[in-house]
């Protein structure tokens, strides 16, 4: 179900499904609610879950000025207040995992459990491809990629893409803005997701995971960036997994 809150001064689109605990699925860069399709419906029978879709994505416009990670958290904490959500369980894929690292990182006292997918936080940590994907060169690749959907939902119109492509792209070759150790200040518990084929290094993921004080690293095989698409049922086991209150004792430990 499609609902409209304004926070910031900024009408935000969200869908909301389910009952009980709150839980907040972060979509990716360029894409919107919908990307989570193979997880709603699943998640939706454990938790009360909620899908916003940020600034200049899908049914919420975008507003004068850059879009940055920091601001995109920012954002989503006045949701989460504005909703009275807090603290919240968050899984963020993509850009969705590097606002939930800012977000966690400036308001922990908002998020409870945190799931990464695909979300590096250096450029160290992209592959070469990522890199490429994100460069001027393959402004008219991103453009394929992402027109449709905004044109076919976004209030401002079809003829706004360029100028919300053009914040995305210099969001994108900026980076998420962090630096690894910035990770040894996260207390919340997260678990760091890809697939190994990923727009993100196993090592790099390997190093947030060491990073992290509270973490576990989830590499699929035979996945790339769009692993929830992908192997949804393996994705959502281990959402569930992760996300529920008590965890699983480790009976033989050996690090």
């Amino acid at each position: 179900m499609g609902s409209y809150v304004t926070v910031r001064g900024l009408r935000t689109y969200y869908e909301v499904q389910g009952e009980g605990e709150p839980l907040l699925l972060l979509h990716g860069g360029g894409v919107t609610a919908d990307s989570w399709y193979a997880q709603l419906p699943v998640l939706a029978q454990h938790y009360r879950v909620y899908v916003p879709e940020r600034r200049g994505h899908g049914r919420t416009p975008d507003v004068d000025g850059p879009i940055s990670f920091p601001l995109m958290a920012d954002d989503t904490a006045a949701f989460i207040e504005e909703l009275g959500l807090g603290p919240v369980r968050v899984v963020g894929w993509s850009d969705g995992g590097i606002v939930a690292i800012h977000l966690t990182l400036r308001r922990p006292d908002l998020v409870s459990r945190q799931v990464l997918i695909g979300a590096g936080v250096t450029m160290d940590g992209a592959t070469e491809a990522t890199l490429e994907l994100v460069s001027d060169a393959n402004r008219d690749v991103l453009t394929q990629m992402f027109y449709g959907p905004y044109a076919a939902l976004s209030p401002d119109g079809p003829a706004h893409f360029p100028v919300v492509l053009e914040k995305l792209m210099r969001m994108w070759q900026a980076g998420p803005l962090l630096q690894l150790e910035d990770l040894s200040e996260v207390t919340t518990p997260t678990l760091v997701m890809q697939g190994d084929h990923d727009g993100t290094t196993v090592e790099h993921s390997l190093a947030m995971t060491r990073t992290l004080p509270d973490a576990q690293l989830a590499v699929v095989p035979g996945a790339s960036h769009a692993l929830p698409l992908e192997k949804p049922e393996l994705v959502n086991l281990m959402l569930l997994d992760f996300l529920r209150e008590e965890q699983q004792m480790l009976v033989f430990p050996l690090s």
